[in-house]
């Protein structure tokens, strides 16, 4: 009974996670069409898989001034967006050149910028790779939640062979 317990417990948090992704999904597309109807959008992120990772959006206009900075940081589901008054009317490239303004960031913000920096650099100079767009690679099982699991149920398994072995003798 405790294990049906257990697992229930496990299905219901599982459950609760997924919908709490999804609506921190609908918070970025909301936000992402917000940006999106004053002009182009860049974004960067510094994804961290037990850290506080961030993602920002950036507001461009034609001329590729920014208008406006989005930055969501968090570990959890319940991080949201926030605006950063950084460089607003001035061209990204300077932004990105600014180590004064990027020293005032945060670590992980600062990363994020960079990030967007990049691919903005990228997408004017035909520098894309093909790996920026390729999600082919990813995969649940590679998560490494999975390979603690897999770890834990490999030693676990050895332990009972090793009881079994003890017990024959």
């Amino acid at each position: 009974m405790p294990f049906l317990q257990i697992g229930l417990m496990i299905a219901a948090a599982f459950l609760v996670q997924a919908l709490m992704g999804f609506f921190q999904i609908k918070n970025f597309a909301k936000h992402y069409r917000e940006v999106r109807r004053r002009g182009r959008v860049l974004i960067g992120k510094n994804p961290r898989r037990f850290r506080s990772g961030s993602l920002m959006l950036i507001g461009l206009d034609s001329a590729g001034r920014v208008q406006e900075i989005r930055v969501m940081k968090g570990v959890s589901v319940f991080s949201r967006f926030r605006e950063l008054s950084l460089g607003v009317g001035r061209p990204i490239e300077e932004i990105g050149a600014d180590h004064d303004a990027l020293q005032r960031l945060s670590r992980t913000e600062r990363e994020c910028l960079l990030n967007a920096y990049r691919n903005f650099i990228n997408f004017k100079t035909h520098n894309l790779s093909v790996e920026d767009f390729d999600t082919s690679s990813v995969s649940i099982f590679s998560l490494p939640v999975f390979n603690s699991l897999l770890a834990t149920g490999r030693s676990k398994v050895r332990k009972l062979m090793r009881e079994c072995d003890r017990d024959a003798i």
